[in-house]
């Protein structure tokens, strides 16, 4: 009897104990998942502390990005249209019953085709003489331009910006000009002038890639000859360089004299050696998509020297950028007999 009776207590206490370690486990993981889940909440409210304060900050500013920052935003960009044009071409294929897509005829499949080339010549007021020449040596004008750009993807404008005294006689003889052959890109916001080509130069670029799409982008003087089918075929051979920078690379003397005509007032930047780093002449020179799109993103804090050709190169200095020496780039100007993109 006794026997029975102690089986029976210890049974009890058992079972009690049982409870009573189910209960702390139980207390245990409930305070457990509490403080994990305070922790993630408390780790959320500090990024979006963060990333608000990040963006007060940045935002007083455009130029307040990195290098790996706008290479990652042109590559957001890039994926970003490649999306929304396959959900157009999905959205048309669905309304054609996906069989009318593949009966358009073949030039309105060449009219959606990447641009291959946008090229900006630039010029002056003082250059009309230069501009008609041009027009009657190699860029077409009218309806043979429009088939340039259709059949060959190459796009040609000549570049300009706009007189100090805005509204004046040089203004408006490049309005009626432009009227007359449509062939111009009028930077409105720049002030035509020689001590400003660089900036000129930098605001084409930024100009181009915002209203064209094209594999290339192309500055080009007013007072050289380009073969178009020479520079089609030396752009084609680097499509599969993201990043290219193609032109006739040169280095060369830095200038300290103002006496002197390639004067560079900042020449003490470039050291005691006084010699420019590598950059492309500046007659021609072309850069791919990718770093057309960094200078319209970094135009803000992007540094402009004397010339044009030596701003352009040290825009690039720094980034993973494949520098092209192509002989068919090196020219100089017509009185010299010579020809850019030569065959």
């Amino acid at each position: 009897m006794n026997s029975r009776g102690s089986a029976n207590r210890l049974s009890s206490t058992s079972n009690f104990r049982s409870r009573i370690s189910f209960l702390m486990l139980s207390m245990f993981s409930t305070m457990a998942a509490l403080y994990v889940a305070g922790r993630l909440w408390m780790d959320s409210e500090n990024r979006v502390y963060l990333i608000q304060e990040l963006d007060r900050r940045t935002g007083q500013g455009r130029s307040a990005i990195s290098v790996d920052d706008t290479l990652k935003i042109i590559t957001c960009r890039e994926q970003q249209k490649r999306l929304t044009a396959l959900q157009m071409e999905l959205g048309k294929a669905s309304e054609e019953g996906f069989v009318s897509k593949h009966l358009l005829d073949n030039n309105e499949k060449d009219s959606k085709k990447k641009l291959l080339a946008v090229i900006g010549v630039s010029t002056n007021f003082g250059n009309k003489k230069n501009r008609d020449a041009i027009r009657k040596a190699w860029m077409p004008t009218g309806p043979a331009r429009k088939k340039l750009e259709e059949e060959k993807g190459i796009v040609i404008r000549f570049v300009i910006g706009r007189s100090l005294n805005r509204g004046d006689s040089s203004d408006r003889a490049i309005d009626d000009e432009s009227r007359s052959f449509d062939d111009f890109i009028i930077l409105n916001d720049h002030v035509e002038s020689p001590q400003e080509q660089s900036k000129k130069t930098k605001s084409f670029f930024a100009h181009a890639v915002e209203h064209w799409d094209a594999e290339f982008y192309a500055k080009v003087n007013d007072n050289v000859y380009v073969n178009l089918d020479a520079i089609g075929t030396v752009l084609t051979t680097y499509l599969d360089k993201p990043r290219a920078y193609i032109g006739c690379m040169k280095s060369g003397e830095v200038f300290s004299q103002p006496e002197q005509k390639w004067y560079e007032p900042e020449w003490w930047k470039f050291g005691d050696g006084k010699s420019y780093f590598r950059h492309a002449s500046g007659e021609i020179f072309a850069i791919s998509k990718a770093l057309a799109q960094f200078i319209s993103i970094n135009r803000s804090m992007l540094r402009s020297y004397a010339h044009d050709d030596v701003s352009a190169g040290s825009w690039f200095i720094g980034l993973d950028v494949k520098y092209v020496d192509e002989g068919k780039f090196c020219c100089s100007s017509w009185s010299s007999g010579s020809v850019c993109a030569a065959a």
